[in-house]
């Protein structure tokens, strides 16, 4: 138990790494996808160097991340097994499931952008982005209420989480069709 918090800590770092990866990645496919109704040279341009951005960003800060977040948290659980006794964990855990199914999705994304595949709109993949910050809002609540959350009250304010980012995005591409360079 001497080393849990270097343990914890690096869980937490790397948690932390693996969500800015998965919050910036479709970033970078929006921008490609949009780069894709530009004309010449700046189409080849912008898409040449948002694969290179997004090819770096995957592999060198996202798979990384996830892994080594990963690794910790098993290490933690191997350090404390009575966790999984605890229903606050099981959820969790089921969390982590969504979330690597997101991670899994954004790279079959990554791979058909890669190839030059568009199959989504930029606006669907501003509406995919916010994914992963209601796993964070998530998974964050239920860490630090655990058995103390009223299950009512924490999905609903999941769901007005998710009402409120949704308009986000609607007030945003109202404003971006009358300023397109905003």
């Amino acid at each position: 138990m001497e080393y849990y918090n270097y343990i914890k800590a690096l869980h937490l770092i790397f948690v932390i790494t693996w969500f800015a990866g998965l919050f910036y990645i479709p970033r970078l496919f929006i921008y490609q996808i949009e780069a894709y109704d530009k004309e010449e040279p700046e189409k080849g341009i912008l898409t040449r160097q948002l694969k290179l951005m997004a090819k770096r960003l995957w592999f060198i800060i996202t798979w990384p991340s996830a892994i080594l977040a990963s690794t910790f948290a098993f290490i933690l659980l191997l350090m404390i097994p009575e966790w999984l006794q605890q229903p606050w964990m099981h959820v969790k855990l089921g969390f982590v499931v969504l979330l690597y199914a997101y991670h899994f999705k954004c790279h079959l994304i990554f791979k058909e952008l890669q190839n030059d595949v568009v199959k989504w709109t930029s606006n669907q993949m501003r509406l995919w982005n916010e994914g992963s910050t209601l796993i964070l809002f998530s998974v964050i609540f239920l860490v630090i209420v655990r058995d103390a959350i009223n299950w009512i009250y924490g999905v609903t304010g999941i769901f007005i989480l998710a009402i409120m980012l949704m308009l986000g995005i609607r007030i945003y591409k109202r404003i971006r069709a009358k300023n397109p360079d905003a």
